[in-house]
Order: C-alpha cells, then sequence, then structure tokens
C-alpha cells in the first residue's frame, strides 16, 4: 500500500502556472487541472522515488532581456507547513567552478525543517565554458520562476529571498544590486538576502582570485571588475541583508563581509552583520556556532516567520 508520505509527494507531469505578484498579498489557492501556456513559470516535475523527501523540478522563468538563455535546474524542499509562506532561493558555493552540495542541498533541509520553501539552484561555471553574466541570469530566472510558481509551492511572492555562501554569497548579492538591469513578467528584487562568508569585491588584496576568473576569464576588463564589485552598486533599493563571516577565514577574507556591510550601511539598508573569531572558510551548517537560529531569529522580523 502506498504510504500518506507517497501520496503527498505525488505531482502531475507537465503545468503551467498563472504570475504571482509580490505586493505582499497571499491568499493560497487550490491546485487546478492544466491551465493554458504562459510565458512564465512552466514547470516539469521530475519525480524522485516515493521515499525521497523533495521534488525535482525543471522551472523556467522567462528574463526577456537575458542574453545567455538561462534554464537552470531547481531542487525544491517543501515542507508540510509553512506558517510565513517564505520562500528561499539557495546558491551554493564552489568559486564558480563547483557546487557545494553542504551549502545547497543541507542548506534546503535546514530551513525546511524549520518550515520554509527551499530552492537549490544549480547555476552555471565558468569550469563549464560559461562566463558572466550567465550566473547572474540563472539567479535572476530562479527568482522569477519561484514567484511565478509561488501559489503552487504554498510561498508567498512577497517573501522570497536568497542565499549564497563563498562564490554562492557573490552570486546572491549580485542579484541584490542588479536586479534592476533585468525585466520580467514578476518582480525580480529579492524580498531579503543571506550572505554566508561571502566574496563581495574582485579587485584587490581581499578578492577570490579563483573565482573571478572562473566568472569573468583571465582577461576581464577593468569595467567589468568593477560591475563585479557588489558594494560599489548598493543603492536605496538593496533588499536587507543577513551576514556571517568568520575572522579565522583565510580563504574568503572577512574584509569582503565588511565592506559590503559597510556599503549598506551608507545607503540606509537594514543589515545583521555576525563575525564569528574561530572557523575556516566553507563551513556551512558544520560551524562551531549555531548561526543558523540567528539567521531564523532574523527572518522572522522580515517576514514574521515562525519555526514550524
Amino acid at each position: 500500500m502506498e504510504s500518506p508520505r507517497g501520496r503527498r509527494q505525488k505531482r502531475r507531469k507537465t503545468f503551467f502556472l498563472p504570475l504571482g505578484t509580490s505586493d505582499g498579498s497571499y491568499k493560497p489557492r487550490q491546485r487546478a487541472g492544466h491551465a493554458r501556456s504562459r510565458q512564465t513559470g512552466i514547470c516539469q516535475v521530475l519525480k524522485r522515488p516515493e521515499s525521497a523527501t523533495n521534488t525535482v523540478k525543471t522551472i523556467t522563468g522567462r528574463l526577456k532581456n537575458a542574453r545567455t538563455n538561462p534554464s537552470p535546474k531547481i531542487e525544491c524542499w517543501i515542507p508540510e507547513k509553512n506558517p510565513s509562506n517564505t520562500g528561499l532561493v539557495i546558491l551554493p558555493g564552489g568559486g564558480y567552478g563547483g557546487l557545494a552540495e553542504h551549502e545547497g542541498k543541507g542548506y534546503a533541509e535546514y530551513f525546511c525543517r524549520a518550515g520554509i520553501a527551499c530552492f537549490v539552484v544549480s547555476y552555471r561555471l565558468g569550469t563549464q565554458g560559461f562566463r558572466h553574466p550567465a550566473m547572474l541570469e540563472d539567479a535572476l530566472s530562479a527568482i522569477c520562476a519561484v514567484r511565478s510558481a509561488a501559489h503552487d509551492f504554498s510561498v508567498n511572492p512577497g517573501r522570497v529571498g536568497i542565499m549564497g555562501s563563498s562564490a554562492g554569497g557573490h552570486l546572491a548579492a549580485h542579484t541584490l544590486v542588479a536586479w534592476g538591469q533585468y525585466e520580467s513578467d514578476v518582480p525580480l528584487r529579492p524580498d531579503f538576502g543571506i550572505l554566508c562568508y561571502p566574496v563581495i569585491v574582485s579587485q584587490g588584496p581581499h578578492a577570490h582570485r579563483g573565482s573571478i576568473i572562473n566568472l569573468a576569464g583571465n582577461d576581464a576588463s577593468p569595467e567589468l571588475l568593477e560591475d563585479l564589485s557588489h558594494e560599489k552598486h548598493v543603492t536605496s533599493r538593496t533588499p536587507p541583508c543577513f551576514i556571517w563571516h568568520t575572522w579565522e577565514d583565510s580563504g574568503v577574507p572577512v574584509e569582503n563581509s565588511l565592506i559590503f556591510a559597510s556599503a549598506l550601511k551608507k545607503h540606509g539598508i537594514p543589515f545583521e552583520l555576525h563575525i564569528y573569531q574561530k572557523g575556516g572558510h566553507g563551513m556551512g551548517l558544520n560551524a562551531p556556532f549555531n548561526w543558523g537560529a540567528e539567521c531564523l531569529r532574523w527572518m522572522s522580523g522580515i517576514t514574521g516567520h515562525k519555526t514550524a
């Protein structure tokens, strides 16, 4: 006999979703049959075995002025209860050369247990032959797709945040400062950002050279490097942020987070910054301190989220 969990995980093979809004209003709707095709929010469900705790979907969110044909794979962890209807788009780290599972799936499992819908993005990489803006367009396409499919995931399209670690933090920060460069039928501005030991600067002694080379190549122009230094592009429209780093981080110096926080302060953007003394780079949830609980507490003030 099929288990209740197995029944809950069943999805129709292909469906088309109406566009969401980002005005803060949200009314869950009952799932219906197939709707007519729209230009955004096309979702194809690739069902995993019944024992799986997540559903793998290929979700296409269309950016009207994209240059690189973005269509990232998104893995979805959807909790049974999401009290605040919050969604979190997660960008794993890996120096733009790989995707660290503990900074993708590991985060998704943690935040899903807390009652948050999580969407892990497999964005394109420099080691696959891609360069900027492919990665940025993948990340923004994921935001577009999640907002377009928000009702299907019981997510409020006005409570969709972005999270990234290391190079994934650089990409998340890029969406925070560059969302206005693209057009879509749904808003692209993240409602909040979570940056874990992020790469921020692209030049100078605090830059992570390997990440920047994978992102922009060895011969990036000064203008492009300027564009990829995110502290220089913070504005009054940049979303609020939770940032953490360690003083001992020798892979991506703590100055990256300090510099970005300073830019947020200059423009009056609310943020919470945690600098821990102990710990190297890339710890994720294996850190010797409970940054996850601090992040959830901060999120409750942004989204009203209460742990499920």
